[in-house]
């Protein structure tokens, strides 16, 4: 007798694997099938990147802090070109991943945006990645989303960006928080009326869930002043004015300067002075 129920719960284990690995094909399926585009090579690119310590200075900042640790707030980072906005902003989607990873009920969604890719980033690409991102970070399946899948897979049909907009919703509101972080913003589309539009809709999505809106981008096309008009806090990230960050990175690269150099008295000192006075800001 003990060697047949041995068996039947041997059966059901491979039962239950096969059913498993099913499910999770299905599911890939569904996400591949809202978008392809994936930000997370991205992300672990720039992360890796990254001197030990630089930008610190932003999450320890009381901005980030108050943006952190209270809901429905945004927080917006204007930056000149080469100041550092989309390296800040992968510092902060690993910070938050690293503090929330035990906790499912944390949702965190990211987008990096680049002029070059403008084709894949229309409002409705930029919303069915946010949509994925969300469903993807939960334990189950949102039913929102596979009923959308059913709908439109059959005749290879593709959801309007009313029926994403109502989905993303629904993703998030089974989220006890909910963070978006958008880096250059300014480079998601060529025209300002997509910008406007996108800040629109964005707008409207933290408004509606009480998510936690965190971007970057140059202060151009009166981005600044949209985000102002909605009561954002304002960070300016410009390097000359975290001489520190410079100092880490030149740190961990000095050993690529000449040993002559480096062993002269003061001269690596000058050398960083130097170049943190040039970077201007960059």
């Amino acid at each position: 007798m003990t060697d047949i129920q041995e068996n039947l719960h041997g059966v059901s284990r491979n039962i239950d694997r096969v059913l498993h690995r099913q499910y999770d094909r299905e599911q890939q399926a569904i996400l591949d099938w809202l978008t392809p585009l994936d930000y997370y090579s991205q992300q672990n690119d720039f992360i890796a990147r990254r001197q030990e310590g630089t930008g610190d200075w932003l999450v320890e900042s009381d901005e980030f802090q108050q943006w952190e640790n209270n809901e429905k707030r945004i927080l917006f980072c204007p930056g000149i070109p080469g100041a550092g906005k989309t390296m800040i902003a992968s510092i902060v989607v690993d910070h938050l991943f690293k503090k929330f990873r035990n906790d499912p009920g944390i949702g965190i969604a990211f987008l990096y945006c680049n002029f070059r890719q403008q084709k894949e980033q229309r409002l409705i690409d930029l919303f069915l990645n946010l949509l994925k991102q969300f469903s993807q970070g939960q334990p189950l399946r949102p039913e929102c989303v596979t009923r959308l899948y059913k709908a439109h897979e059959r005749h290879r049909t593709r959801p309007s960006f009313r029926e994403i907009s109502d989905a993303l919703y629904s993703v998030i509101a089974n989220c006890s928080r909910a963070f978006i972080i958008i880096d250059a913003l300014d480079e998601c589309s060529a025209t300002d009326r997509i910008i406007s539009l996108f800040m629109e809709e964005l707008f409207s999505l933290q408004a509606k869930t009480g998510s936690s809106v965190f971007a970057t981008s140059r202060p151009i096309l009166g981005i600044p002043t949209e985000f102002q008009r909605r009561g954002s806090s304002i960070l300016e990230i410009r390097a000359s004015l975290r001489d520190e960050d410079i100092g880490r990175y030149l740190d961990g690269h000095i050993n690529q300067i000449s040993t002559f150099v480096r062993e002269a008295p003061g001269v690596e000192k000058k050398i960083k002075s130097a170049i943190v006075k040039a970077a201007d800001g960059m």
